[in-house]
């Protein structure tokens, strides 16, 4: 095998190797386990692999002799999960409706590619008005300390930078997305066009027996330190961290590309959660 052929099958999903020796009709599980997977030899291990890459994926459809193949009008696989960068948002805000005036106070983004931060980005933010006395007390965020802040208008090139391009993660998504798109219409005309994952939604799915996924109670069962919650830095590098655990839930279920992910709900057999409690990474930053 040539390096460059080497390098392309590096580059390749096992689902999109999988939909390429599916292309021209159903495959055994045998003959799909050799060729996508290298295993070959013991018929249950083959049916077995097969069926954990591609069982969760409603693009593909096995037969109970062992046949697989690919459901009519489906999309191909897309990039890998592990491969898609993400940048993960926190925002904080003056506590009231943007109609009526709020305004952002406090924005973070936490760039993630390869499995690690690659970047981050925060700063307070000048909102142009005074701060709800029930957002000092859960923020710590002061009036005083926004005076010197620069106003959205001056990062707001630097935002649009830092979230296009990118997945967008928040922990409740609606709220951080629909601020920064307001805010970033307004001052630039133009908003990034960008897939979005919410950490709320996606622990509800990946893993429903939690009951309560709030950041919090993400955090503990993560072992996920929240240093300055409340505070967009501190909120969005934790729910990076819990997005990280996640999408390795996601991989241990066999789901392998973002359309996979949204659409994924947990069945009985996918619902035991003991993955959930290892250890973190103390090289983590």
């Amino acid at each position: 095998m040539t390096s460059a052929r080497r390098r392309r099958d590096a580059e390749t999903s096992l689902l999109q190797r999988a939909w390429i020796a599916l292309e021209n009709g159903p495959v055994h599980s045998t003959d799909l386990a050799k060729q996508v997977m290298g295993i070959d030899g013991h018929t249950g291990a083959a049916a077995a692999a097969v069926l954990a890459l591609l069982g969760a994926d409603d693009r593909f459809h096995g037969t109970g002799d062992g046949l697989w193949s690919i459901r009519p009008r489906m999309p191909r696989p897309g990039t890998p999960l592990s491969r898609l960068s993400y940048a993960v948002v926190d925002v904080e805000t003056t506590g009231g409706r943007y109609e009526h005036g709020h305004r952002i106070t406090d924005v973070a983004v936490v760039e993630i590619r390869d499995g690690a931060v690659a970047g981050r980005f925060r700063t307070l933010v000048n909102p142009g008005r005074r701060i709800q006395p029930t957002v000092v007390r859960m923020t710590g965020i002061t009036d005083e300390m926004v005076a010197g802040a620069p106003a959205f208008d001056e990062i707001a090139q630097e935002v649009f930078r830092r979230i296009a391009g990118h997945v967008f993660v928040a922990h409740n998504v609606a709220f951080d997305w629909g601020w920064l798109r307001s805010q970033l219409g307004d001052v630039l005309g133009d908003v990034p066009e960008v897939e979005r994952l919410c950490t709320v939604d996606l622990s509800r799915r990946l893993c429903p027996g939690l009951g309560r996924h709030d950041l919090s109670t993400l955090s503990q069962v993560f072992r996920v330190p929240v240093h300055d919650r409340h505070r967009a830095y501190g909120d969005a590098l934790a729910t990076a961290r819990i997005l990280l655990r996640l999408l390795d839930r996601a991989g241990h279920l066999g789901i392998g590309d973002l359309r996979s992910l949204k659409k994924y709900r947990s069945s009985k057999k996918d619902r035991n959660q003991g993955d959930l409690f290892g250890g973190v990474d103390p090289a983590w930053p």
